[in-house]
């Protein structure tokens, strides 16, 4: 069994990842340098399956991320609709990314890859920390702003 675990073949029953996490990546902006972008998003988890969407007011270039969850590693992909009136003027980026889950449960850290501005294969840092285990309306409520807002202690 240690070898499934290590090799990423575990149990997908063995985490419980819905709920609302902090989202944050970076990349290299060819005009701009390295830009970190921050989303609350909402994680809903049907057996190996994450679907994580961004809360609509947490940044004005929505996240959705599509991943399947084998033991510890998130691997999927990714897309981004960028500001309409913003630098990337709606450009929509897309990728992979594979993230390892913290035996915890509570983070997820890893990398991206996906095209540029330029039209060049480009990698980062993403991570995600769990904010609130909960997914009710109150809670999606209470995170559905910026997390630059929001930074508590």
């Amino acid at each position: 069994m240690a070898n499934e675990e290590q090799s990423g073949q575990g149990s997908p029953e063995q985490l419980v990842l819905s709920g609302v996490w902090h989202s944050h990546y970076t990349y290299e902006s060819t005009g701009r340098g390295p830009i970190t972008r921050h989303h609350y998003v909402v994680v809903r988890q049907e057996g190996d399956q994450l679907t994580v969407e961004s809360l609509p007011d947490s940044n004005d270039s929505p996240v959705t991320l599509s991943l399947t969850l084998r033991g510890p590693i998130a691997t999927g992909t990714w897309t981004e609709h960028t500001a309409a009136d913003g630098y990337y003027q709606g450009a929509v980026y897309h990728g992979a990314l594979q993230l390892i889950v913290d035996p915890t449960g509570r983070t997820m850290a890893g990398k991206w890859v996906g095209f540029d501005k330029e039209l060049h294969v480009d990698s980062g840092p993403w991570a995600l920390d769990l904010m609130d285990a909960a997914t009710d309306d109150a809670t999606l409520e209470r995170y559905n702003k910026s997390p630059h807002t929001s930074k508590a202690g």
